[in-house]
């Protein structure tokens, strides 16, 4: 069974940089997921796609977001990161990662102002 857990700093002041993990257990080699993606709900909206890495490391953004993004992976630990900078409580939101369609729940950052 797929599990996937974000880990992230629930709050983070304005032009800081935020940074959320997510690890997946699934008792498989990570090489077996290919596609590794963040997403994002604003309180009150709908879900938002920030970026995907992919099985080679190369990583996609959301062009409203990619001057401030970058998603990192680290196999051995079965883990990849999203780092966001310069944040503005806009970035207020529950962080989700997702694995080729396995979903973590969620983790709430706030950002204050």
């Amino acid at each position: 069974q797929v599990q996937l857990q974000e880990s992230g700093p629930g709050l983070v002041k304005s032009s800081q940089t935020l940074s959320v993990t997510c690890t997946v257990s699934d008792g498989a080699d990570t090489t077996t997921h290919r596609y590794w993606s963040w997403i994002r709900q604003p309180p009150g909206k709908g879900l938002e796609w920030i970026g995907t890495i992919d099985f080679s490391g190369s990583a996609n953004y959301s062009p409203s977001l990619q001057s401030r993004t970058s998603i990192s992976r680290e196999t051995s630990k079965n883990q990849f990161t999203l780092q966001l900078r310069s944040v503005t409580p806009e970035d207020t939101a529950v962080y989700y990662c997702n694995a080729d369609g396995y979903w973590g729940q969620g983790t709430q950052v706030t950002v204050s102002s």
